[in-house]
């Protein structure tokens, strides 16, 4: 399990133009090892700046990132070896999709990571099982597959360098209500069994609320709150003032405040809802 450090990071995309941005200023986050993490933030609040920073495929304009105490910038060679540890799932899997074969796809980044075949042929079907890519698929062109399909081998062909980091960008973008619960069971279970640090880029309130241990929420290059789920829906008002929103049954829960019925406790995902109703009504009784 590999911690990761970010102190001071900054970045500015076209430095001394007319189009110079602020994306990332002054961002300090430390993620242990293991640990399930959630990113929010409206469009263009940093969020998938700062998670490109993470496998060093954009590099500071100031502040450090550290794997494991380990600088990923130093050098050349610990980016590339930070790639291997730390591997990000972008938002649209056909961007990461260009072999022959669904199986050549997978096998990708542990050919480049010299391993022999045996190995490779290992590591291609342990993480097509983690992804959910049935192995009926290895020999189609990943063109002929359907998009939720496309999602899983893209998943599964970053898993299958076995990275101690995984990052997952919108994940569910696109996919129907069944396909985002199995994927997200998925990613979910790998975490699991693996131990792996997890970090999900999501606009689904719904989604972070459920699965994760952790959520940063981003707002204008900075970090607005950071916490477990419980701590950060409690601020609800202050989500949707920045552009969020909250997941369902907090804004039922915010309803039934404001009908005279105070659940007194974070709701964020419908069990809680549900326990939180029944225990209001106990409370009645009494």
């Amino acid at each position: 399990m590999s911690e990761i450090k970010i102190e001071n990071l900054g970045h500015i995309y076209s430095v001394g133009t007319p189009f110079e941005h602020v994306a990332l200023e002054n961002v300090n986050i430390t993620i242990p090892g293991g640990q399930f993490v959630g990113i929010i933030g409206h469009t263009g609040s940093g969020k998938s700046t700062l998670i490109q920073h993470l496998n060093a495929l954009l590099q500071p304009t100031s502040g450090t990132i550290t794997l494991d105490g380990a600088d990923i910038n130093a050098t050349k060679l610990s980016r590339k070896e930070c790639r291997h540890q730390v591997g990000l799932v972008f938002q649209y899997p056909e961007y990461q999709l260009f072999e022959e074969t669904v199986y050549k796809d997978i096998a990708f980044g542990p050919k480049n990571m010299g391993l022999d075949e045996k190995e490779i042929d290992a590591r291609v079907r342990e993480a097509a099982g983690f992804a959910g890519v049935d192995s009926s698929l290895f020999e189609l062109s990943p063109l002929e597959i359907s998009g939720g399909q496309k999602r899983r081998v893209a998943i599964a062909g970053v898993i299958s360098m076995r990275p101690s980091v995984l990052i997952l960008d919108e994940p569910t973008a696109g996919l129907d209500p069944e396909g985002c619960r199995q994927i997200l069971a998925n990613i979910r279970n790998y975490q699991k069994k693996t131990g792996s640090t997890v970090i999900i880029v999501s606009h689904s309130m719904d989604d972070v609320a459920r699965i994760t241990d952790r959520l940063i929420v981003m707002n204008q290059g900075h970090v607005e709150m950071d916490g477990a789920p419980a701590e950060v829906f409690t601020h609800a008002q202050r989500l949707m003032e920045i552009g969020l929103s909250v997941p369902a049954p907090t804004r039922i829960a915010l309803a039934l405040k404001e009908s005279g019925l105070d659940l007194g406790t974070p709701v964020y995902t419908y069990d809680y809802l549900k326990n939180a109703v029944l225990a209001a009504k106990e409370a009645q009784k009494c």
